[in-house]
């Protein structure tokens, strides 16, 4: 019979399996998610495409209720304009993202960092592609409040910033961040993700059905890219990353 490991053995074996625990990728099902998200956005997709009666009746309500108030309200939509056209602007989300692949990168996490990469320029082409695609007009408003290029659908802004936002929370739990710094994270990412969808439509540059089309779209992606990294780097997903729990 092996002897009994004495108490400090054991209690470091039990602290050694959390800390484990707490860096294994999060028990969150990527691919039904992706597949739930990608389905949703093929039906939404298909509706914007045969014009559906019903969802460009609501698109029109909420946008011209919302233009209004735009017009009406100048401080607020110079407001809305600020926080859409520079805080969440694709281009401050890629900016995020950029700085996470030279972290990854300077870490040793260079598969990570080209997975993350990948994830954000696989979305970004994707979006263009649909764009061009689709060629849905934007709303036309004799009074606008802000201007924006390419066709509507997807919105690139909601789908940036919850590809930009999923993906540091993916690493944030992947890499054994603290509680309290996902949480904070968190709710960084729902202000922003839910931020920039009402501002694109409070400003008149987007439908309801655009940005959700980019919500769904940029989850698919995201989920999609992490459960193909648990597949593919299995002992990176099974153990954490190499920085997970370093001290810079």
């Amino acid at each position: 019979m092996p002897p009994t490991p004495p108490p400090s053995v054991r209690s470091s074996a039990a602290v050694d399996a959390t800390r484990r625990a707490a860096l294994a990728p999060p028990r969150v099902p990527a691919l039904p998610c992706a597949a739930l998200c990608a389905l949703a956005f093929g039906l939404l997709l298909t509706l914007v495409v045969l014009g559906w009666g019903p969802l460009l009746s609501v698109d029109r309500a909420l946008a011209g209720a919302l233009h209004r108030t735009a017009v009406a309200e100048p401080g607020w939509t110079r407001l809305g304009r600020l926080l859409s056209d520079w805080l969440w602007d694709p281009w401050t989300m890629r900016a995020v993202l950029v700085a996470a692949v030279l972290l990854l990168v300077r870490r040793g996490e260079r598969l990570l960092a080209v997975w993350v990469a990948g994830t954000a320029l696989v979305g970004t082409g994707l979006q263009q592609v649909l764009k061009a695609v689709v060629g849905r007009e934007r709303p036309v408003w004799p009074d606008p409040v802000d201007t924006a290029h390419y066709a509507a659908f997807p919105s690139g802004h909601a789908m940036s910033a919850l590809v930009a936002s999923a993906l540091v929370l993916w690493l944030l739990r992947l890499g054994g961040a603290r509680a309290r710094w996902r949480r904070t994270a968190g709710a960084v990412a729902v202000v922003s993700v839910v931020g920039v969808g009402f501002t694109r439509v409070y400003l008149g540059v987007h439908w309801l059905s655009d940005v959700v089309g980019g919500w769904l779209l940029g989850g698919a992606l995201v989920a999609a890219a992490a459960a193909a990294y648990t597949l593919f780097a299995p002992q990176e997903g099974k153990e954490g990353p190499q920085w997970a729990g370093k001290r810079s």
